[in-house]
């Protein structure tokens, strides 16, 4: 929460308000992608052998990583929530289509935290190496980041050159795909 506020407030002293829609834009897409990076990168990096050991006896694998990813998901979008809100108040908002943007964050939100989850429990199998974990996910999240910016452009331009829905569609069944993914590969991780 603290590096989105502080990021947010650095675009405030360095542009003050933002004319260009794209550039509004892009910027807050970049500060959420490295906010939600920031946010997730501890799922499982945090955890020391001894609690993975007892989670290990505890719960199945399948139980843990959805339940990482639904708190995570929960955790980005409270974030991404909050950021908008601080976004809004400082670099000001000219947001034509509020719904669709807000829509379009949550599920970016929530696609972020998919992605980002399962790679932190990749990336902790390498003793917690934070690098690996930023470089598996940017190719990772590329599709989503690419629908989400395409989304929330047109609802900050107004302009729907295209219908909306079909990128709704495919960015929920991106995170569908995603979480389906981690539930089917974590236990292997899980057991080694």
């Amino acid at each position: 929460m603290l590096y989105a506020v502080s990021t947010v407030f650095i675009c405030y002293l360095s542009f003050g308000t933002i004319d260009n829609k794209t550039t509004w834009n892009a910027l807050f897409w970049i500060i959420e992608l490295f906010a939600a990076t920031n946010a997730v990168s501890k799922s499982f990096a945090g955890e020391s052998k001894e609690v993975q050991l007892y989670t290990y006896t505890l719960a199945s694998p399948g139980a843990v990583i959805l339940s990482k990813i639904i708190y995570n998901i929960v955790l980005t979008i409270v974030l991404t929530l909050v950021t908008i809100v601080v976004y809004s108040v400082l670099v000001g908002s000219d947001v034509v289509d509020m719904p669709l943007f807000l829509g379009t964050a949550v599920l970016g939100s929530a696609g972020f935290a998919g992605v980002l989850t399962m790679v932190s429990a990749i990336a902790s199998r390498t003793n917690g190496n934070l690098a690996l974990m930023a470089i598996l996910s940017i190719p990772l999240l590329i599709p989503i980041l690419i629908i989400v910016i395409k989304l929330s452009l047109i609802a900050v331009s107004g302009m729907q050159l295209q219908d909306p829905t079909g990128f709704l569609v495919a960015l929920a069944g991106l995170n569908v795909v995603t979480a389906a993914l981690a539930y089917i590969l974590f236990p292997y991780i899980w057991h080694e």
